[in-house]
């Protein structure tokens, strides 16, 4: 049974039950934690569900995203590698940005050692970060989004345009020839404004975000130098960043 035909099963079994279980995914299906986790991930760009601590619940809403704890909840060993390869891609002194997304923290998480600086609208980051010694932090004000604890509106994108740096780290929910796209225009606003504001941009994305697109669109795949990820593109997509001069970091 291949990802399609499990989020089908998945989505006609949360039809008569209120919530499932990573576990009962993995015993439904004869897979993996990780392949469950990806399966429920893609369930939920879809908006068919809500994910939660261990499973998911089913969504009549596309807009339910859960919180910033959950998600990280959901974070692979996939994710963690792909954070780890882009630590490793900067140097030092080098001046970063990084947004409000899990996977860029996982980056975050990599940085420990790193002489670099170091600006973001994510207070996760930042409280992550206050505790390497070598890096330097500024937080962009703004509103607070309290659910997700990063700052956004004019204020935030504005405070922004004030810095330039060598890297951005971008996550996002879709990546297709169409561009990168992301759920909400708050986060897609701060994003943009992170891209423009870069040298070089890398997005750290798994494979379940190739040839997806989401509702906003926040740049063209001419603007971005680096993808990140777990598993190569289909060949389509492939020959497209290539064209593009988009290089793809498998880890």
């Amino acid at each position: 049974m291949n990802q399609e035909e499990r989020m089908e099963a998945i989505s006609h079994y949360l039809i008569g039950h209120s919530s499932i279980q990573i576990e009962d995914i993995c015993d439904m299906f004869n897979v993996s934690k990780d392949t469950a986790r990806r399966d429920l991930v893609r369930l939920e760009e879809d908006g068919r569900i809500i994910r939660t601590r261990g499973g998911a619940m089913k969504s009549s809403r596309k807009e339910d995203i859960p919180s910033y704890e959950v998600r990280m909840e959901n974070i692979t060993e996939d994710h963690r590698k792909i954070g780890r390869l882009a630590a490793e891609k900067v140097r030092a002194g080098d001046r970063i940005i990084l947004d409000a997304s899990t996977t860029v923290q996982t980056c975050s998480a990599a940085l420990e050692g790193k002489e670099c600086t170091v600006v973001t609208n994510s207070l996760h980051q930042a409280d992550l970060l206050a505790s390497y010694h070598s890096v330097n932090i500024h937080v962009v004000g703004g509103i607070l989004h309290k659910s997700h604890r990063y700052m956004y509106g004019n204020e935030a994108v504005n405070s922004m345009s004030r810095f330039f740096a060598d890297k951005a780290f971008i996550g996002v929910v879709g990546i297709s020839e169409k561009g990168l796209t992301v759920a909400h225009e708050e986060d897609g606003a701060m994003k943009r404004k992170m891209i423009e504001q870069a040298g070089e941009v890398f997005v750290l994305a798994d494979y379940s975000k190739f040839d997806r697109n989401d509702f906003v669109k926040i740049g063209d795949l001419e603007e971005v130098d680096h993808i990140i990820t777990d598993r190569p593109p289909g060949e389509s997509l492939q020959s497209y960043f290539k064209m593009k001069n988009v290089t793809v970091h498998l880890v």
